[in-house]
């Protein structure tokens, strides 16, 4: 039988069995996003103030800090020492710490942020595809093993070379920031020949005469799958489940916004990222076929059964729901 998280706690305080909620929730919020229009939902929330917002309406006056990360692993390190509320980027670190923390912490996802491919650019003349790598090649991606495109990358391999080769490009990966992987990547003279990366770096690259697209993330699993998430730790969740209840609702307000307003969404995070992106591709991006602003979780099994099959994960489940919180059970994910 579902529950309604929100409602259940509410009910709870009514009879006395938990202390109010207003009195016991955390006065300070600590989030944490990466580089990226990917993460565009949060800086709407930032900018517009939407989790402050949604925590007034539910009795809170919050602040909310909000924190620069390079990489999943490091938002990881991050919430298990306690000092973030709130980590968000791809599936494979996501999944990475919901396996690791089964016994004590408990994270699972809060939501997702989106749909979208991420692509391996290439700008190695003759390099059509990840058959014709090298061991003179260097891809840089956010972290090796573990990123979602370091995750993607031995999906692909063993695709392209056959069962028990999903390591063998591996060798090749270092572990490189989007934005310091993109200028190695196009100012050449670096060891760096491809970048595995995200938007709007891989819209950037491909722009260059040079460079070649020689892999999509969609290809690999068949179809749109999530690209971003956002977890917690169950010790957060259980002491405040409306302060996370509120920036679930924040977050569905921040796509609504940019679903029906796209223009205004990219000129928000241009001004906001302080980035050279034109507004036009931008805009592009943002209502691309296969750019998805939704809070859920599509193909996350499929990295899990991976990851697990290959020793990257060891728990395991056949059910999305224990990945994430109550909170979007009642999407229809996968």
């Amino acid at each position: 039988m579902k529950v309604n998280l929100k409602l259940a706690v509410l009910a709870a305080v009514a009879l006395g069995i938990l202390p109010s909620a207003a009195m016991a929730e955390v006065s300070t919020v600590r989030l944490a996003k990466q580089l990226g229009i990917s993460y565009l939902p949060l800086t709407v929330m930032e900018e517009q103030g939407l989790l402050e917002k949604h925590a007034a309406e539910a009795g809170h006056e919050i602040t909310v800090e909000w924190l620069r990360f390079t990489g999943g692993s490091g938002m990881n390190e991050a919430l298990i020492s306690g000092n973030l509320d709130f980590a968000s980027g791809g599936v494979g670190p996501l999944l990475t710490i919901w396996g690791r923390t089964q016994t004590n912490l408990g994270v699972k996802g809060v939501a997702t942020l989106n749909a979208m491919p991420i692509q391996l650019v290439s700008m190695k003349e003759g390099v059509g595809s990840i058959a014709d790598l090298t061991e003179t090649d260097k891809i840089a991606l956010p972290a090796v093993k573990t990123s979602i495109q370091a995750v993607t990358l031995q999906m692909a391999a063993e695709k392209e070379f056959g069962e028990g080769e999903q390591h063998r490009l591996d060798p090749l990966t270092v572990s490189m920031g989007h934005t310091d992987a993109q200028l190695a990547l196009m100012g050449g003279g670096s060891e760096i020949t491809a970048h595995f990366g995200s938007s709007p770096f891989q819209e950037m690259e491909l722009k260059d005469e040079r460079a070649t697209l020689i892999l999509d993330s969609y290809d690999v699993l068949g179809g749109p799958h999530t690209f971003n998430s956002v977890w917690a730790s169950g010790r957060f969740v259980e002491a405040n489940p409306q302060i996370t209840q509120a920036f679930v609702d924040a977050l569905k307000e921040s796509m609504e916004f940019i679903n029906a307003n796209p223009e205004e969404a990219a000129a928000l995070w241009i001004e906001a990222e302080s980035t050279n992106l034109s507004q036009e591709d931008a805009v592009a991006i943002i209502t691309a076929e296969t750019t998805e602003w939704t809070t859920t979780p599509k193909k996350v099994l499929d990295y899990l059964a991976f990851m697990n099959r290959v020793g990257l994960v060891e728990a395991t489940t056949d059910n999305w729901q224990d990945i994430y919180f109550p909170m979007i059970h009642d999407e229809e994910g996968s």
